[in-house]
């Protein structure tokens, strides 16, 4: 019997192939966010070369107004701020406020989202009118409406409170005690953060295809049970998304605690970092400290979008 012989073949170059399909995707990324880049170099390159160049001087009110020349410090504003004692109580402080602000945000918007995908059209378009009005509310009203509301002689809350029995809460201020004026305006940061949370969640559960939840309630398992092993991994990468912009947003907060604490506190014992150099650069009028501390925040915000960046291209495997 003969023997048949096969020709020989090779396999398909899709591999030759895709290097450079990846290089023209590349390509056509870069052009595509090439006005997005220019226009992000125009509004922030020359302000923050701006605020490292101010960082290394000895730049007052007098250098302001041109009635003393600048003096060349180097490094001297950064060895100032990390040796005082106060900027590390303002870190601690301001992390601590940030980290209730995000979770307290996640918390709520991850709720609500859920809910707004259980419930029917009609509960559902109000809860999002809700929201958004919340969101649209700039901050500064914001903060002022809550204000009225915790008002020590005419707020509703204390009515409220101390109509059901809780004299002690007749005038009382919440704006005085270090931990219930932080607690005030947490409250207001994550009525006003929740909806950008709670959107994207919604966003993020309606793309979840129907046929993999349904599989899972065939299989039997409970509802927290596909909420913890289906939803939340197909979930995580909207999640970390919502975070970062969380984090970014909650760790420079300004307005709210400087109108709801007056200007951080008595004896600034609600000071955050904004707001430490707000007071360091005009109250005190020494810019190049205040600028110093406008570095540091970069560097620290910056810090926590590479690690986001980072763990994102990890999970996607390009590292």
């Amino acid at each position: 019997m003969a023997t048949q012989i096969l020709p020989v073949t090779t396999p398909p170059r899709g591999g030759a192939a895709r290097p450079s399909r990846n290089r023209g995707d590349g390509r056509a990324a870069a052009i595509y966010l090439l006005p997005a880049a220019v226009l992000l170099l125009a509004v922030l390159a020359y302000p923050i070369y701006q605020l490292v160049l101010i960082s290394f001087y000895d730049y007052g009110q007098a250098q302001a107004a041109g009635r003393a020349p600048l003096e060349f410090v180097g490094f001297g504003n950064y060895t100032k701020l990390l040796g005082e004692a106060q900027f590390w109580t303002v870190l601690a402080k301001t992390v601590g406020f940030a980290a209730v602000c995000v979770i307290g945000s996640l918390v709520v918007g991850t709720t609500l989202a859920v809910l707004a995908s259980r419930v029917r059209a009609v509960p559902r378009m109000l809860l999002f009118i809700a929201a958004l009005g919340a969101w649209a509310t700039p901050a500064l009203a914001g903060s002022y409406i809550w204000l009225f509301l915790f008002d020590t002689d005419f707020g509703l809350v204390n009515e409220v409170l101390s109509g059901l029995g809780f004299e002690s809460m007749a005038r009382h201020s919440w704006t005085f005690d270090t931990y219930s004026a932080f607690g005030l305006v947490a409250a207001e940061v994550i009525w006003c953060s929740f909806p950008f949370v709670m959107i994207t969640m919604y966003a993020g559960i309606k793309a979840i295809p129907e046929e993999v939840l349904e599989a899972a309630t065939l299989d039997g398992a409970s509802w927290t049970r596909i909420a913890t092993s289906v939803m939340l991994p197909i979930l995580r990468p909207v999640l970390m998304i919502a975070t970062i912009q969380s984090i970014i947003w909650d760790f420079k907060v300004f307005t709210q605690i400087y109108v709801m604490t007056n200007g951080g506190g008595l004896a600034g014992r609600n000071l955050v970092l904004n707001v430490y150099a707000y007071q360091e650069a005009f109250a005190g009028a020494d810019y190049g400290l205040g600028a110093a501390i406008g570095v540091v925040m970069t560097l620290l915000l910056l810090s926590i979008t590479t690690l986001y960046v980072r763990s994102q291209k990890r999970e996607a495997g390009l590292i």
